[in-house]
């Protein structure tokens, strides 16, 4: 009986998913980026290879493309501070700058909301 009736989510919610940067981004020395924090921990055999992850750093473009295939509305992210700031101290690196650009400019053209998270797992290791 409390079935019966379906709801609905309003016409403009915003659905969406999300991501952390260390579990997705990969290229983990590249263009500047300094250790973080998680890069210093053990990884067992047989556990997931982050420093590659899903190599969304390299694949931004076709990742956000297959976001609005989707048709996500939202994507949450996460900022890698030792992508920005490599020696946690420093001046920030253009190069990761860069990266955010391109991943906020790609959502963007394809009507994706960007929602970023400054913090999720990894600080600059210094």
């Amino acid at each position: 009986m409390i079935y019966q009736q379906q709801a609905r989510f309003p016409d403009d919610f915003l659905w969406g998913a999300s991501t952390s940067a260390y579990q997705v981004e990969g290229a983990w020395n590249e263009d500047g980026k300094g250790p973080s924090v998680v890069d210093m921990l053990s990884h067992p055999p047989g556990t997931a290879d982050f420093r590659i992850a899903s190599d969304h750093y390299h694949r931004v473009e076709e990742d956000v493309a297959l976001m609005a295939q989707m048709g996500l509305k939202a994507y949450r992210f996460s900022v890698a501070w030792s992508r920005v700031i490599p020696d946690g101290d420093g001046p920030v690196n253009p190069g990761g700058l860069a990266f955010y650009h391109r991943l906020i400019d790609a959502l963007i053209r394809h009507r994706i909301t960007p929602i970023v998270t400054l913090y999720h797992f990894d600080l600059p290791w210094a």
